[in-house]
């Protein structure tokens, strides 16, 4: 069965589209085409309306239009141009023999075109650049354009088609949106995506709830019994197998996605709040995902004892990649979000980086680990059990959205070159956009 994938574009660039999808299979594409902004969002409404998609991938600004009308559990991903589209920028510019240099560029984040330039051993003096942000419209950015280039010397980068079109009749001007290699590559990125959670969501899991210690076996059985009771009458368990484990324990047995209903997407649990008020007992919780239903049973052991020993009613999560994830407490009082603010703002940077939820609380919670402690790309990728390729790119994409910041080098090796350091900034974007700060940039 194909994915089905939403794909919104401004109508010049159809063309380059329908040419990096022309060799994909597997995937049927609704498209969306636009002319002018203000088209967009009653498109996509219509679009989301009349199809069930599977996941969208939209270029920055038809996402700012429309994010609101999109579903949390909808994968989206958002193109963006990268170093490839602004390298092959300038090597048109040398192609209809503009000089290189006096330049003025949009979209692009200052750390892009300063290792393009730097490449190229342009004039850095010479290069002005402003990044995409949300709150630009196209004639702030042309106002730039031409303050930068006021001696009229010089041409224009841009990736915003309103931008080009105001410009052309006075300055010259190069496209600089994502070619088709990159916009394939988007694509791919996405699809597979949409897979692994799939993968993902269907993988086995277990849970285990623990009636709180009492003083009597008497109190014990009546609080198991209760919380047996209440987990069959709840309405996201009605698939689960539900067992009772002896002692003090009850065992759930279901596929990741129904306990990802039952915790909100591993953020609350608010049966245990149903279970201290209506049982008069506190609950804790212990939920692990693994290759086997004996090994998801274990790690939900292990899961249930760290969460009893919060001495609260709370519950965590265990996967046997070494992801851990709470406590999950009653009213959402997750270790990755210690506000319900944080959680939808984990939902959006997930989103707009091309992350999962759980892979960017994973990362948050390394991140506490670290303690401030800068990392590099392959110490990342031991702590995710990813290739050291894999994370590369991982921390160019978070770079790209100011999730992390470059720290210097250090010489790990004798031989060799040095090795780049950076320091996670997870934690940060997300308490900046909880108190109502401007967030980190995401150009």
């Amino acid at each position: 069965m194909s994915l089905s994938i939403g794909l919104v574009i401004h109508a010049s660039r159809r063309g380059v589209f329908e040419e990096a999808v022309e060799t994909l299979s597997g995937i049927s594409l609704k498209w969306v085409t636009y002319e002018y902004e203000q088209e967009i969002r009653p498109s996509v409404q219509d679009l989301i309306t009349r199809h069930a998609l599977d996941g969208l991938l939209v270029g920055a600004v038809p996402y700012r239009a429309c994010r609101s009308l999109l579903s949390p559990e909808l994968p989206v991903a958002v193109t963006r141009s990268s170093t490839l589209d602004l390298a092959l920028a300038f090597s048109r510019a040398q192609a209809r023999g503009w000089q290189p240099v006096p330049v003025s560029i949009d979209t692009f984040d200052h750390d892009v075109v300063a290792e393009v330039t730097g490449a190229l051993h342009l004039d850095r003096t010479r290069v002005t650049c402003l990044p995409y942000a949300d709150d630009q419209d196209a004639a702030e950015i042309c106002a730039f354009h031409r303050r930068s280039l006021g001696g009229g010397d010089g041409y224009v980068i841009t990736a915003r088609t309103a931008v080009a079109r105001q410009l052309r009749s006075t300055l010259p001007v190069l496209n600089g949106s994502p070619v088709p290699s990159s916009i394939r590559s988007d694509l791919h990125d996405l699809v597979l995506r949409i897979q692994s959670e799939r993968v993902g969501a269907a993988r086995f899991a277990a849970g285990v709830f623990c009636v709180g210690r009492f003083t009597g076996p008497t109190e014990l059985e009546r609080g198991r019994a209760g919380l047996m009771n209440l987990l069959l009458n709840t309405q996201e368990c009605a698939d689960a197998w539900i067992e009772n484990r002896g002692r003090r324990g009850v065992a759930v047995f279901a596929h990741r996605a129904m306990f990802e209903r039952l915790t909100h997407n591993w953020r609350d649990l608010p049966v245990l709040g149903q279970a201290e008020e209506s049982l008069g007992v506190p609950v804790a919780a212990g939920f692990g995902v693994g290759p086997s239903a004996r090994t998801s049973v274990l790690l939900a052991e292990r899961a249930a004892a760290r969460a009893e020993s919060e001495n609260r009613p709370c519950g965590y999560l265990i996967e046997d990649g070494g992801l851990v994830i709470g406590p999950m407490g009653p009213v959402g009082l997750s270790q990755t979000s210690t506000c319900p603010e944080h959680g939808a703002r984990m939902q959006e940077l997930a989103r707009t980086v091309g992350l999962s939820p759980t892979t960017l609380s994973r990362l948050a919670a390394i991140e506490r680990d670290l303690a401030g402690r800068p990392v590099t790309p392959s110490e990342l990728a031991n702590a995710l059990a990813i290739t050291d390729p894999s994370g590369r790119r991982l921390v160019r994409k978070l770079h790209a959205h100011g999730l992390v910041t470059f720290e210097g080098s250090a010489q790990t090796h004798r031989k060799g070159r040095p090795t780049r350091l950076y320091r996670l900034a997870i934690d940060t974007a997300l308490t900046a956009a909880t108190a109502g700060e401007q967030p980190l940039a995401t150009a």
